[in-house]
């Protein structure tokens, strides 16, 4: 039996694949959160985003949960640090803008300039970040060294 198959050979694919899935989505939020908390990768800042969020009737609170939930989510997931933690907010954080902003454009991303993007990505991203929330860091994870006894993560 192959250890794709899932027949309990003792090989622990799915903890690797989970590894894949966290350090991805960490990339991600990673990059989106350096672009709004320190302005790289073609980002316009934490004064910016703060002022362009607000505005759109954001509580300005909430734009800096939002910013800095992406910015230390991302760096979380990708060494493996409060991978549960850091997955869950940041579903929690695609959940807000599926309903604030993509919901209203439908599903499909969008190429077209004068129209929005749909909520297929962030639905996605949803997906990634329950798949940890659900089924832990995967290995390389700090996680794994620090939480072993106590299972908190």
């Amino acid at each position: 039996m192959s250890c794709g198959s899932g027949g309990g050979c003792g090989c622990s694919w799915g903890k690797w694949s989970l590894s894949i899935v966290r350090v991805v989505l960490g990339i991600i939020f990673f990059m989106h959160g350096s672009q709004k908390v320190m302005g790289w990768f073609g980002g316009h800042g934490l004064t910016a985003t703060v002022t362009m969020m607000s505005g759109m009737g954001m509580p300005v609170a909430l734009v800096y949960a939002v910013c800095f939930g992406e910015f230390l989510g991302g760096i979380g997931l990708i060494v493996g640090c409060l991978s549960r933690w850091a997955a869950g907010g940041i579903a929690i954080i695609m959940f807000g803008a599926v309903a604030t902003v993509h919901w209203q454009n439908g599903f499909f991303l969008s190429m077209s300039p004068d129209k929005g993007n749909g909520f297929e990505y962030n639905l996605a991203l949803i997906a990634m970040a329950l798949a940890v929330v659900i089924g832990g860091p995967g290995k390389c994870a700090i996680d794994n060294m620090c939480c072993k006894k106590s299972g908190c993560c």
